[in-house]
């Protein structure tokens, strides 16, 4: 591979990593056993530094800057070929060192602290170009029945995981909460099965100095990074799926050593044995049992065992079995077995729990509660943007009702807010202004903006796709030209 071209082009990058990620995909794919090496020249191309600054400057957090105190955002493009000029330079000579991510802690629905680690603009593309190394070599590895953060896959993949086991008599669920699963992932047994991988020391020593480069804490202490992996990073994901994949890999063994055959299913049925399948999404998951609840409550000591090989520790009070008829929630998804309406037979059902549901009313009220001394356009912009995401992601379920619900609630919010912005105006003048749209009745509009209505995104049934979920790095991909 030649990693000695002039400086490319987005374009001509993106199609320069596709061909080598395609390439590195289908030896490892080929070659379960193989260690590849030499790998450190490619995170230092300068196609895979070009496609790896474009998305380090394309997502949300290039807004936000490392101890540096470097927005990428802020980088232009005429200085960004000498910025990756010269950190490619630096790479090749052996004197790149990551520097502590800023520590930034942000409030859960819990009411608890989530820890976020913020690398700098140099640490974010270093780790990009890495993760595109990295990335098609370990997706030959992982399993189906993992689908957080990895290409093409979703969450309504794993919903629908669930609806078809729960359609064939798995009926007890084991739902496994890890605790603080970036911050505790052990460093050796992370680097041991990258390294039954990745043969290039360089590129193993790169990942050990992300991984140890410490936290810069919010009272200007830095502090070492012992376990873990800094959540934020861009790499995180990546190395938290493959130190994740050893609990994969225990499941899938037992499922196809002891289950995969019908025949071997009924023998296991006659002699009183479970059959349970695992689906996870990064360190949320969930084990589907069709058996007792004794052998599902069984099967939680069996999966925190696994876990404590790569340092994590399932949660006591937050890892609990139940039953699908009982119902449990799963990435913002009520999921219960029901009887259908008007007959006896009984079905797998999702739509938007509760605490899903209150968490978009809130950010709708916060946006609603702000100052009126701003036009009603800039309101409805930011709602659109927060009722448009919501409502795509829980298309796939049982939503209608909430859609309409959560619709209604926002149309009183925006109607108030006018009415505070204009007290002295009648009801008939604000609606004659702001409400009256021509064959869509009274909808809040202003500046060529209309207020989204969620009750308008069609609910459709997501597609089960099951193990034959494609990745980006096929033949068929290829022809396409694009990368992601």
């Amino acid at each position: 591979m030649n990693t000695d071209a002039p400086w490319p082009g987005l374009d001509e990058a993106r199609s320069r990593v596709l061909v080598i990620q395609t390439k590195l995909h289908r030896w490892a794919t080929d070659g379960p056993d193989r260690r590849f090496d030499d790998l450190f020249n490619l995170v230092c191309d300068p196609a895979f530094l070009t496609v790896g600054w474009d998305r380090v400057r394309g997502n949300r957090g290039a807004r936000t800057a490392g101890v540096d105190g470097v927005k990428p955002r802020s980088i232009g493009a005429k200085d960004g070929e000498e910025f990756l000029r010269e950190l490619r330079d630096d790479l090749k000579a052996r004197s790149f060192a990551p520097l502590p991510v800023r520590e930034r802690m942000i409030p859960k629905t819990s009411g608890k602290l989530r820890r976020l680690g913020i690398p700098t603009a140099r640490d974010r593309c270093v780790q990009s170009s890495l993760k595109l190394v990295l990335e098609p070599i370990f997706e030959a590895d992982f399993k189906p029945c993992s689908y957080g953060f990895r290409p093409m896959r979703r969450a309504q993949d794993a919903i629908e995981e669930i609806h078809h086991f729960g359609r064939l008599s798995y009926e007890w669920i084991l739902e496994g909460d890890i605790t603080s699963c970036f911050d505790e992932i052990s460093h050796s047994a992370l680097l041991d099965r990258v390294r039954d991988r990745i043969a290039d020391k360089r590129v193993l020593g790169l990942v050990k100095a992300f991984l140890i480069a410490g936290i810069l804490t919010e009272d200007g202490a830095v502090r070492g990074s012992k376990t873990g992996t800094p959540q934020g990073g861009i790499l995180s994901p990546c190395l938290a799926n493959i130190a994740l994949s050893a609990l994969d890999e225990h499941f899938a063994e037992a499922w196809e050593t002891t289950m995969a055959a019908n025949y071997d299913r009924v023998r296991r049925r006659r002699h009183g044995l479970p059959m349970y399948r695992l689906v996870r999404y990064c360190d949320d998951f969930v084990v589907l049992v069709s058996g007792t609840k004794a052998q599902a409550e069984a099967l939680k000591v069996e999966t925190a065992a696994v876990l404590s090989t790569v340092g994590l520790r399932l949660s006591e009070e937050k890892t609990s079995v139940c039953n699908i008829n009982e119902g449990f929630v799963f990435l913002g998804f009520q999921i219960q077995r029901r009887r259908k309406r008007g007959s006896n037979k009984v079905y797998v059902y999702s739509w938007p729990c509760k605490k899903a549901l209150a968490s978009i009313m809130a950010k709708v009220k916060a946006i609603t509660k702000q100052g009126t001394d701003q036009p009603l356009s800039l309101v409805l912009r930011q709602l659109n943007s927060a009722l448009h995401g919501w409502a795509v992601y829980f298309r796939h379920g049982c939503s209608k009702q909430t859609f309409n619900y959560l619709g209604r609630y926002t149309w009183l919010r925006v109607v108030g807010w006018l009415r505070r912005k204009h007290r002295r105006a009648t009801w008939k003048a604000i609606r004659r202004r702001y409400l009256m749209l021509p064959g869509k009745g009274l909808v809040p509009h202003d500046a060529g903006i209309v207020l989204f209505n969620p009750a308008s995104v069609p609910v459709t049934r997501y597609r089960y796709r099951g193990s034959k979920i494609p990745n980006p790095w096929t033949e068929r991909t290829m022809t396409t030209g694009t990368v992601e």
